[in-house]
């Protein structure tokens, strides 16, 4: 019976949010006619709409339990999302919190280090933004900055990111300790897929933000950053915290088996709700409401 209902549940809301989540897929959609088609000659075996958005909306309603079960159980979770410019870390995200309680779920994406913060412990300012009890947060990006970006781009001396790599095992040991799950992905994509997603985003004028001079010194520096990439998961794979690495170069699928890896590692279940029922509104017969100015209204255009 109750997963006659769940299906009943399921195919509604399939309907009745489809508007929504074709808005959010409408950002794959809006490139120019060229470099579209040649996008769906490289991806011809691309997951069915229909089949994506089912097991999308199935797994953000585990999402929902898994949430109840954190706030429930007053528990501490720290999902880090690493990769390569363009691999989807953004995406998965998005779709991970579209439904959640941002009180409960939020994502850090930390600027550049100010002056101040550049002469701070290199953690400290990653540490006022972990979470306490009932609380998910998803790093965009995250403390690994300084094994990538800075290491590559001379931000950083060798020293700095040595000593890092010493420190950070430990750092996440401590994190565990403390209560909180640590469960780090890193998004990978080819090469070739890369400079794919950059010409989509040169071309796409609702993209081009995303774009930024130190993108495109990834590029130049695809090497690099792959030796770089290899040796923070060398260093960093530990036990208490492993790495999980998610194949992006189809972006749906990475998403669905992003979240269904996220769910699997963390032992949530049912949790205790109390009943809702809407209350009976109450009539004062001696109110009358207010007729407001109609310059305080929005225009009605559409």
């Amino acid at each position: 019976m109750q997963d006659h209902v769940q299906k009943e549940w399921l195919d509604a809301e399939l309907q009745d949010t489809l508007d929504e989540d074709i808005e959010i897929e409408l950002e794959d959609a809006v490139l120019s006619r060229e470099i579209s088609r040649i996008y769906r000659e490289t991806h011809p075996d691309q997951i069915d709409r229909t089949v994506y958005f089912h097991e999308l909306l199935r797994m953000q309603a585990e999402l929902i339990k898994l949430q109840d079960w954190v706030t429930y159980h007053k528990e501490k979770v720290v999902v880090i999302f690493e990769g390569r410019d363009s691999a989807g870390k953004g995406g998965a995200i998005k779709r991970i919190t579209q439904r959640l309680n941002p009180r409960v779920c939020r994502v850090v994406a930390l600027p550049a280090p100010s002056d101040r913060e550049k002469t701070q412990w290199y953690f400290q300012r990653y540490v006022p933004h972990l979470p306490a009890g009932g609380e998910i947060v998803l790093f965009d990006r995250s403390w690994y900055n300084r094994a990538g970006v800075e290491r590559v781009m001379g931000f950083a001396t060798e020293s700095q990111v040595e000593e890092f790599f010493n420190d950070v095992p430990e750092f996440e040991r401590m994190l565990v300790r403390s209560g909180i799950r640590v469960i780090k992905y890193w998004f990978s994509i080819t090469d070739e897929e890369q400079q794919m997603r950059f010409l989509m985003r040169i071309h796409d004028p609702l993209k081009q933000w995303k774009l930024s001079p130190m993108d495109l010194q990834s590029r130049v520096r695809w090497e690099d950053y792959t030796k770089a990439k290899e040796d923070m998961l060398e260093r960093t794979n530990i036990p208490e915290a492993p790495w999980y690495i998610v194949p992006g170069n189809d972006k749906k699928r990475a998403r669905l088996n992003c979240i269904n890896h996220l769910l699997s590692k963390i032992p949530y279940d049912d949790v205790p709700h109390e009943e809702v029922s809407l209350p009976d509104r109450v009539f004062n017969p001696d109110y009358e409401r207010d007729v407001l100015p109609p310059d305080l209204y929005v225009p009605q255009r559409y």
